[in-house]
């Protein structure tokens, strides 16, 4: 996902139970470390330092990128990648498209880009199709516009701060419930417009390459060809709307039954949901942690719950060393 999944102090006890997340993590500090003045493993416990969209953003992205190592570690290998905003910079480095070195460079230039938007703005998550939002937004007059589609009744709204204020008044009074999310700029709209020649120039040195895992992109709403993640496609990455429902129709007509939210706190699994429940299928859709769940119990749990779905979890790496031993059960039901 991209900025809101987001809690103080999230992941820092997986940092001292998982050695895979803790070593990955290692790997992400170094690298934010040359461009960076702040140390990711001190600011993951700062509210004050992960209110910053500069200091958010990266640590989001090595939270992520270090989660997918540990399904990974596990046995669940992504069959393809999806990401929402700035999520597409860790799905990118997940399918071997970006290197670790590339991606911390793209996302801290990304969010050093959108301070200069940073208090002027806001977003709200909207349970509402995207229709009746599109209505809802026109009668504001061009202040509002609609930033991200993540299921038929889950639309993000962006916008200038005080017209926000009346939009988010207004769905009350209405009945329709809203949702602030924890940004001061508004992405994906129309204020992206006055920094595009910063972003393309801030990323213009990333190089891309060829994924080793197929990337489905929530800018152009299919598979992309990694190889075009140009500065031009990560400008359209902060001001187009996010079409992450699109994208997961696509996902779902290509045969995709399993979904894994890699991220400190499940928000996108909703969306999943919906959209499969529209498009007639049926779904595993599983988060990783939970807010104020940041341990390997969480992950554990988390691990189950994609197993019984028929995810190809290899419980040896989980219990290895522990001289834990599988045993037969009863072959009647339990009873008592």
């Amino acid at each position: 996902p991209g900025q809101g999944s987001q809690w103080v102090g999230m992941a820092v006890e997986l940092v001292d139970s998982s050695p895979v997340f803790a070593r990955r993590l290692g790997e992400c500090a170094d690298v934010l470390a040359g461009l960076v003045e702040w140390s990711l493993l001190e600011v993951l416990s700062d509210e004050r330092a992960l209110a910053r969209v500069d200091v958010v953003q990266p640590v989001l992205w090595a939270v992520m990128v270090s989660l997918a190592e540990v399904w990974r570690s596990y046995g669940v290998v992504p069959s393809a990648v999806v990401g929402h905003s700035q999520g597409e910079i860790a799905a990118a480095v997940v399918a071997g498209a970006l290197s670790l070195e590339e991606g911390a460079r793209l996302v801290v230039s990304r969010s050093r880009a959108l301070v200069v938007l940073s208090g002027r703005g806001g977003m709200v998550s909207v349970a509402a199709g995207v229709e009746v939002v599109r209505r809802m937004v026109a009668s504001y007059g061009g202040g509002l516009c609609v930033a991200a589609v993540n299921g038929p009744s889950a639309v993000v709204v962006s916008g200038e701060a005080n017209v926000l204020e009346g939009f988010v008044a207004g769905c009350e009074a209405g009945g329709v419930r809203v949702r602030r999310i924890a940004v001061d700029y508004a992405s994906h709209c129309g204020q992206v417009e006055e920094i595009r020649a910063e972003v393309e120039e801030a990323v213009s040195g990333v190089v891309p390459g060829v994924g080793e895992v197929p990337f489905y992109s929530t800018v152009t709403g299919g598979v992309v060809d990694t190889a075009g993640l140009d500065a031009g496609y990560w400008y359209r990455n902060v001001r187009s709307v996010v079409r992450f429902e699109e994208t997961v129709r696509v996902l779902l007509d290509a045969g995709f039954r399993q979904f894994v939210e890699v991220s400190a706190h499940p928000v996108l699994t909703v969306g999943v949901e919906q959209t499969a429940e529209d498009h007639g299928v049926e779904v595993s859709v599983v988060g990783t942690l939970r807010r104020d769940e940041g341990g390997r119990g969480r992950v554990l749990r988390s691990l189950a719950e994609a197993y019984v779905a028929g995810a190809p979890v290899e419980w040896a790496r989980v219990y290895g060393g522990s001289g834990a031993r599988r045993v037969d059960l009863p072959t009647y039901a339990f009873q008592r």
